[in-house]
């Protein structure tokens, strides 16, 4: 029987083509085969009167690889359409299936979330067919960003000095242009702070008879300070053991939040680096994909991993380091269909293959591998130290924390910041009075919030709703790419276009180009997944409130 595999991927090829032996051909269809025409109203590609019926056609440049495909296709008994493990792989596969007329009855669809010999051949036993509700929900994406895209886009280029606009990046340049906005508004306000110090440590004034107030000038501050003498009281002293959690194994958002703040990586270098990690690599003479897949807002790890994870825990770092797996707090906006990003096997360690590894790849694989590992740790310990002083009415405080058991930091401090400060044991004393060097007055003002940059800004867009997975790294390229806002020291400064389209999109799409509007249809997209909302009528509903606003537009801007 000859059996086809069609992967995405061509670097997958040769990875899974080893686990699954002679009997098996696997090709690639190099991404995506087909894309909405550019024909009908507007080159939409898409029959708004016929209910949004989509026309497909192939991509420029993929001709040979659809007619090689339908070859292979053709001299196969069995077609396993085994494409990346989300929506729009999902997508991918049905395209496949359509555009080269494969039967019902002689394929299957494989779904794997890491590249390893035994998840591969544990996927092939257990095949599906092709689920069309995701396939829904990502054409429904498809047709929406392709209407946005193009009517929104010719607006933009006819009255402005814009070249795009979109559903996503729209939103999150408005984000961007509303914070240099309260920035360049923002009015600072001075206030002071005054700090006894002694020989060991230093305790800063924190309420006035037991209530916390400001000091708005220097004037208050030296009267103040004429207030006190160098001799405090102590007020108490207490110490208590505190716990701190590890955090949970990286998803999406988090990989590319920390790889930007611990290894300057943009978002798309830390997805390009991920995506190679994930499809396999050479270690030796196997080839084996060294992480899960890169795409999911899921921090579950699987029981396998976290049994084998536990074990080595004990083995190397002993019985004391064993952790625990952390309750997972549902998100609303989750789809939680894979698991965390995590090594795919515990065992190898980022030294131990480091010699198949380029400097990037190794410095990404070892931030995963330690994050994933460091979650299944002990608790680090300190004992945390409040010395509460009392001078005339005022007290200060001084605070310090010293690590007793490190936990979960023995792998991942290098990642966290984490210092002991180490305050003089002052329960033993025998006098309650304790001499100050001095006491000093420092000046400072209130600063705005800061500038996004691409971490802080894919924070704000996945706690608002208006991103996924696959989103956040394309939303971040496309807003340099058209010269919406430029990067200063990491941080996101908004174009004099990019604040003109900004203002234009509000004067007129304020109803739809908005925070609500496009995490409610990042809902709607994913209750059509869950086959839970019709497609069409997230359509019509859009494009009866889009239509007649932009003809408006277009009259009016």
């Amino acid at each position: 029987m000859k059996k086809l595999v069609i992967v995405e991927s061509p670097s997958k090829i040769r990875t899974i083509g080893k686990y699954l032996g002679n009997d098996y051909k696997i090709v690639s269809s190099r991404g995506h085969i087909r894309d909405l025409a550019t024909t009908g109203k507007y080159g939409l590609g898409v029959d708004i009167e016929n209910n949004f019926h989509p026309s497909y056609v192939a991509i420029k440049g993929k001709n040979k690889i659809i007619t090689e495909l339908k070859k292979d296709v053709k001299n196969s008994d069995m077609i396993y359409l085994a494409t990346d493990p989300d929506r729009e792989g999902e997508a991918i596969s049905w395209h496949l299936f359509d555009a080269l007329k494969i039967k019902k009855d002689l394929y299957e669809r494989v779904v794997f979330n890491e590249i390893t010999k035994d998840v591969i051949l544990d996927a092939f036993k257990h095949p599906r067919k092709i689920d069309m509700d995701l396939v829904k929900s990502q054409e429904t994406r498809r047709i929406l960003d392709r209407i946005i895209g193009f009517r929104l886009s010719k607006l933009i280029q006819s009255k402005t000095g814009g070249k795009s606009a979109g559903r996503g990046q729209s939103v999150a340049l408005k984000l961007i242009v509303d914070r240099e906005r309260e920035i360049q508004a923002f009015k600072e306000t001075e206030y002071w702070t005054i700090d006894a110090v002694f020989p060991e440590f230093k305790a800063t004034l924190d309420k006035y008879h037991g209530k916390t107030f400001e000091i708005p000038s220097e004037s208050e501050a030296d009267d103040i300070i004429d207030k006190l003498s160098k001799s405090f009281n102590i007020d108490s002293v207490a110490t208590k053991e505190k716990k701190k959690e590890s955090k949970y194994p990286f998803k999406t958002s988090t990989l590319q939040q920390t790889a930007s703040n611990k290894l300057n990586f943009g978002s798309s270098k830390t997805m390009k680096i991920a995506q190679k990690l994930y499809e396999g690599t050479e270690i030796g003479k196997e080839s084996i994909g060294l992480i899960t897949y890169m795409r999911t807002d899921s921090v579950r790890l699987s029981d396998v991993f976290i049994n084998d994870t536990f074990k080595y825990i004990e083995s190397n770092y002993g019985k004391n380091y064993v952790g625990y797996v952390k309750k997972i707090k549902k998100d609303e906006n989750s789809q939680d269909a894979h698991e965390g990003i995590r090594p795919t096997d515990i065992n190898k360690t980022p030294d131990s293959i480091k010699e198949y590894l380029t400097n990037d790849e190794y410095k990404l694989y070892s931030l995963i591998y330690y994050r994933a590992l460091s979650s299944l740790m002990a608790d680090a310990k300190t004992n945390a130290t409040t010395i509460i002083l009392e001078n005339n009415g005022y007290t200060f405080k001084a605070t310090g924390s010293v690590l007793t058991f490190d936990g979960y930091l023995k792998v991942y401090s290098k990642y966290e910041d984490s210092e002991d400060v180490i305050l003089p044991d002052l329960s033993t004393s025998k006098s309650k009075l304790i001499i100050s060097d001095d006491i000093l007055k420092e000046q400072h003002y209130t600063k705005p919030l800061p500038r996004y940059t691409e971490a802080t800004l894919i924070k704000e867009m996945e706690s608002l709703g208006i991103g996924r997975p696959s989103t956040y790294a394309k939303t971040m390229e496309i807003l340099k790419e058209r010269d919406y806002v430029i990067v200063k020291e990491k941080k996101f400064f908004p174009t004099e276009t990019g604040t003109e389209i900004t203002d234009k999109l509000q004067e007129h799409f304020n109803s739809i180009i908005n925070v609500e509007y496009t995490a409610k249809m990042e809902n709607e997209l994913d209750e059509i997944a869950d086959a839970k909302y019709e497609s069409i009528k997230v359509l019509r509903d859009f494009y009866n409130i889009f239509e007649p606003t932009l003809k408006n537009a277009f009259e009016k801007m």
